[in-house]
């Protein structure tokens, strides 16, 4: 307990003190946000701000997951390296697309396909690493590796959680378009996700994970740089983390649930992820098939926007359905493990 809680003190704090200095810096180089000429009026005066915060988000995750071990001599698993790398795989990608939309003063980085591969390389890494190095389930999971009985098999396996990686990852992208939104459910998701694994490090006869403690470690890394960093990026925000922060924070979500074994369980966990994303697929395809939007406009929380909320009263209330998803995932796990018998 006191590695997991050091690991998500330490991420937290550096990110609160570092994100300042790293502000000043963006700034000296004129690394601000471009907004979309479509988007909501209010949005204009956010022109500027800058972005890229999500270096120190994942500088963050890497500190508190060391901090972590350190704190009391816990070793390292394979399967926490490995996540912690594609993190940081995908933040790259993330900071290459950021890079180019400052570069070329357009609010378009990197093509559709070159982000599209970049995101596929980190995918990939993650699975063959799991697959030939960290021994990962290839059993298709709910809330155990056993809990469905269906194996997917290596290939099987690696082409559902290369789907799973690269969904999740521009969900949290898509969400992130409002201060302190992604940032602020990624905690709920996260905090949740550290619950889950140390309750699997304490029954390991039940969910056969041997890293699990090392999950909680990455799990609370994340928790505690995503709320570290919404110090500074709430309403109104003093940065952003732009596709640095949301592609790792998104990937880092995806792999830790596959490796948890919480495949199913994922689009529960991370609701909010889920609708916002809809709400995209539904517009577009509503557009290009009847030439007629659903909404005033995708994703969904600029729609509520458009009709007249505040942008916080938006944040707030997307907080609250994204913690109703955390607390109805957290209520699935530990139903399932009182459905085994073994609570009296």
């Amino acid at each position: 307990m006191i590695a997991i809680l050091s690991a998500a003190a330490a991420a937290m704090l550096f990110t609160v003190g570092v994100i300042p200095i790293l502000i000043r810096w963006l700034k000296a180089r004129n690394f601000g946000q471009l907004i979309r000429e479509d988007g909501p009026s209010g949005h204009t005066t956010k022109a500027g701000t800058p972005t890229m915060g999500g270096i120190g988000i994942v500088a963050a995750i890497v500190i508190g997951y060391i901090v972590g071990h350190v704190a009391i001599g816990v070793p390292y698993w394979r399967t926490g390296i490995v996540i912690i790398v594609t993190i940081c795989i995908a933040g790259l990608v993330g900071l290459i697309d950021d890079y180019l939309k400052i570069r070329h003063q357009r609010n378009l980085g990197l093509n559709k396909r070159a982000k599209f591969l970049g995101q596929l390389m980190a995918a990939a890494v993650f699975v063959v690493l799991s697959l030939e190095w960290s021994g990962v389930s290839t059993k298709l999971s709910f809330t155990r590796y056993n809990s469905t009985g269906i194996d997917l098999g290596n290939i099987g396996w690696a082409i559902f959680a290369i789907v799973v990686i690269i969904a999740t990852a521009n969900a949290v992208n898509l969400t992130d378009g409002l201060d302190g939104l992604a940032s602020g459910s990624s905690v709920f998701n996260f905090s949740c996700l550290a619950i889950i694994a140390y309750w699997q490090y304490r029954h390991f006869a039940i969910y056969h994970i041997h890293p699990a403690l090392d999950l909680a470690l990455c799990s609370t890394a994340l928790a505690g740089s995503c709320a570290g960093f919404l110090w500074w990026n709430a309403a109104p925000a003093k940065i952003f983390m732009g596709d640095t922060g949301s592609l790792a924070i998104g990937t880092g979500l995806a792999t830790i649930c596959l490796s948890m074994n919480l495949d199913l369980l994922l689009p529960i966990l991370s609701g909010l992820f889920v609708i916002v994303t809809l709400s995209v697929i539904i517009q577009v395809i509503s557009f290009r098939l009847f030439h007629r939007r659903v909404f005033k406009m995708a994703p969904l929380h600029h729609h509520f926007e458009l009709i007249g909320w505040p942008e916080t009263t938006v944040i707030v209330r997307f907080w609250i359905f994204a913690g109703i998803c955390t607390a109805l995932a957290l209520g699935i796990f530990y139903a399932d493990f009182v459905s085994l018998g073994l609570v009296s």
